[in-house]
C-alpha cells in the first residue's frame, strides 16, 4: 500500500497550476500518444475540459486562443497536433513586451489636466465673434469647477482670465468689459440658493408657524377634554 503513494515531490513540474494535476497528466498522455489522429482527438477533448474547469476565461476576448496556448505550454511545447491558431513557441511566450513610453510633457496647471490647454489652444485660433466668446465662457466655467474639485477652492475671475491668457500664450486677452458668463458664477449661485430658500415672501416660515399654532390648539383641546372626564 505504501509503495502506491505518490508525493508531489516525486511528480513532474506543474506548469500551469490553475488547471490542476489531472489536466497536466492528460496533456502528458496526449504527448506520448504515437498515433496523430488519436492525439488530435485527445487534444480537442482536453480543450473542452479546460474551458469547463475555467469558465471565467470565457469573458476574455478570443478565449479559445488562450486555451490552445495554455495546452502547448503545459506540454512544454512538445505536443504535435493541429491548432486553429498559430502554434506558440517558448520564445514567443516568454518574450517580454516593449516598454511603454510615458508622455513627459510638463503640465503648467495640474488641476486643469491636459485637455483644457488643448481646448484653449484650439479656441485661440478662432476668429473674433460670438462662437469664440461662447467657447471661452464654457472653458472658463469649467476651469472654475476643476479648480474647486482639486483643492475645494474656486478661482476668482482675475485668476481664470490670467490662466486663459497664459495657456493661450497671449492669444486670448480678456478685459473687464467683455461679456463673460463665468464671471461672478459663485455669487450668482449663492443668490439663486437664497431666492429659493426665501421665495414666495417667506412662505416656508409662514407654513411652519401655521403648523405650530395648529399643534398647540389641538394639544390644549385634548388637555381640557381630559380634565373634564369624571
Amino acid at each position: 500500500m505504501t509503495g502506491s503513494l505518490e508525493y508531489n515531490t516525486e511528480r513532474g513540474k506543474l506548469l500551469i497550476s490553475e488547471y490542476g494535476r489531472i489536466i497536466q497528466k492528460m496533456v502528458q498522455v496526449a504527448v506520448e500518444e504515437p498515433i496523430r489522429e488519436r492525439r488530435q482527438i485527445i487534444a480537442n477533448e482536453i480543450i473542452k475540459l479546460m474551458g469547463q474547469l475555467n469558465p471565467h476565461l470565457r469573458d476574455v476576448v478570443d478565449y479559445k486562443h488562450k486555451l490552445w496556448d495554455h495546452l502547448f505550454v503545459m506540454s512544454d511545447f512538445k505536443l504535435d497536433v493541429d491548432s486553429p491558431y498559430p502554434i506558440p513557441t517558448a520564445e514567443t511566450i516568454k518574450a517580454k513586451p516593449e516598454p511603454m513610453i510615458y508622455p513627459q510633457s510638463r503640465i503648467q496647471f495640474r488641476f486643469y489636466g491636459k485637455i483644457v490647454p488643448k481646448m484653449i489652444e484650439k479656441i485661440s485660433e478662432f476668429e473674433e465673434g460670438p462662437m469664440r466668446t461662447s467657447y471661452i465662457n464654457a472653458i472658463g466655467s469649467f476651469m472654475k469647477m476643476s479648480s474647486k474639485a482639486w483643492n475645494l477652492e474656486m478661482l476668482n475671475d482675475d485668476e481664470v482670465m490670467n490662466h486663459l491668457e497664459s495657456l493661450s500664450k497671449g492669444k486670448i486677452s480678456i478685459s473687464e468689459s467683455d461679456d463673460l458668463q463665468f464671471k461672478n458664477m459663485q455669487q450668482r449661485k449663492v443668490t439663486a440658493i437664497g431666492e429659493d430658500k426665501y421665495s414666495n415672501g417667506g412662505g416656508g416660515h409662514r407654513n411652519n408657524n401655521q403648523n405650530r399654532n395648529k399643534f398647540n390648539k389641538n394639544k390644549n383641546r385634548n388637555f381640557k377634554n381630559f380634565k373634564s372626564r369624571p
